[in-house]
């Protein structure tokens, strides 16, 4: 208890800090920053090296109370079949911007949910896709899988295309916890979805699971954390849910007063994390898991684990083009994000012009304080050696936040004239500790609890 009582009073629940999948966040972007900038990054990618690229699918046939991702209800068709034709044409905008020769490493498609699509859809995106991007010879392409919402001849279609990986939404298996948060997914539905994948020559598999969701209990927990266990992902992800009903709306149909406390949900997440260290997965940063020998576990133990807006990645890909609406592209010089509404992405891109609406364009100091946070997010170390080889004199404008950290923190950390180290007791705080860094903290922004 006396653990939990120094967390608390360094304010592990009571913060409200980025979980830093990007660096600076996107409330910082502006609509300074946007088409212009967006055709003068892609002009400048390197043809030698290879990009990773992302597709939203914002459509849903249900909306899940719990979820705070840019998505709406749609239950026909036709929608999504009419903004498949826009990422069709936004390819085609994107095309001649390309330096002749670049190729595509990492293919990404999320939402919403992208198993809405039928195959005919399927192939029809990944066929204009690929015929702007070409592909390595290891290319990877992974998809985001919601269980109620795929059969086996879509889990073929994707397969056909090349999907690698399919990552699974479960969050719950609990009824009660389902019920409360909008989303009826069986156990066994979930089984037979993981069985097709695996029968069609899947090879990776990710699961996502939610703590801090109403009514969870350690004995329900348990048991959610067990079935998903037993179907034997190679990943896995463990988010801390984000209340946030000032941004997602459909968040108020969730009772906050059925919502485990600070100290319930700090005990669920170390629970979870417990079991998932005895069945053999190694932790990953601060909410993933994976198999020895996943490329994610190699990337932890060799020091190349990186921060995209999925979360932890093993991607290798310096740049990420994202298309679609509200889809973000990350550059060497910066961020550009695509309008956010669907409306208003169709149309910029029926107009004939990019979606990019916002972003923003790095300097030297963003680059290096960026690569701290990500030192500290990925592996609980801050080398300042590698930041004062990388950036010179830049990297003295940490010392102050450095002793500052050092006396806040006290023996959760450790400050040498190498490095920054985060003991395994504190690093429940790296989200804290890693804002302490931030230069870009706009007021009035509130982000997600810190634990």
């Amino acid at each position: 208890m006396k653990q939990i009582d120094r967390l608390q009073a360094l304010g592990l629940f009571d913060s409200r800090v980025p979980r830093y999948t990007s660096y600076p966040t996107a409330p910082v972007f502006t609509p300074s920053v946007g088409a212009q900038e967006q055709a003068r990054q892609l002009q400048a990618l390197d043809p030698d090296v290879p990009v990773s690229v992302y597709l939203h699918i914002p459509f849903c046939e249900r909306l899940c109370w719990f979820c705070a991702c840019r998505t709406q209800g749609t239950q026909t068709l036709s929608p999504v079949e009419s903004y498949i034709g826009t990422l069709e044409q936004e390819l085609k905008l994107v095309a001649p911007l390309l330096p002749e020769g670049l190729q595509m490493g990492r293919l990404h498609w999320g939402g919403g949910t992208p198993t809405i699509l039928p195959p005919h859809l399927i192939h029809r995106l990944a066929k204009a896709v690929k015929a702007v991007f070409p592909q390595t010879d290891d290319w990877e392409f992974s998809v985001e899988i919601d269980p109620t919402m795929v059969d086996r001849d879509k889990i073929a279609a994707l397969a056909a295309e090349g999907m690698s990986r399919a990552s699974i939404g479960i969050q719950d298996f609990d009824p009660l916890v389902q019920q409360a948060i909008g989303r009826a997914q069986p156990f066994e539905v979930t089984r037979t979805c993981v069985d097709d994948l695996r029968a069609a020559g899947i090879t990776s598999l990710n699961a996502d699971l939610v703590y801090g969701l109403p009514h969870q209990t350690p004995a329900r927990f348990a048991d959610t954390v067990q079935k998903v266990l037993s179907l034997g992902p190679d990943r896995l992800a463990l988010f801390g849910y984000a209340h946030v009903p000032w941004v997602a709306k459909r968040q108020k149909l969730i009772k906050e007063e059925a919502l485990p406390d600070d100290i319930a949900r700090f005990h669920l997440a170390g629970q979870a994390a417990e079991a998932f260290a005895a069945a053999g997965y190694a932790a990953i940063g601060i909410d993933h898991f994976a198999k020895p020998g996943d490329g994610l576990e190699r990337a932890a133990r060799s020091g190349h684990l990186r921060r995209n807006f999925q979360g932890y990645t093993d991607d290798t890909c310096p740049s990420l083009i994202g298309f679609g609406a509200s889809s973000i592209s990350r550059f060497a010089g910066g961020y550009v994000q695509n309008a956010a509404a669907t409306p208003a992405y169709v149309q910029r891109i029926e107009s004939g012009q990019l979606a990019g609406a916002r972003g923003h364009v790095m300097s030297e100091e963003d680059l290096m304080r960026g690569r701290a946070i990500e030192m500290l997010m990925c592996g609980f170390r801050l080398d300042r050696d590698e930041l004062r080889q990388r950036f010179g004199g830049i990297a003295d404008r940490l010392e102050a936040g450095l002793a500052r950290t050092a006396e806040q923190f006290g023996d959760y950390v450790a400050l040498t004239s190498e490095a920054l180290e985060i003991a395994p007791e504190g690093r429940a705080l790296t989200r804290i500790i890693a804002s302490g860094f931030d230069a870009h903290m706009p007021e009035g922004v509130r982000y997600s609890r810190a634990s």
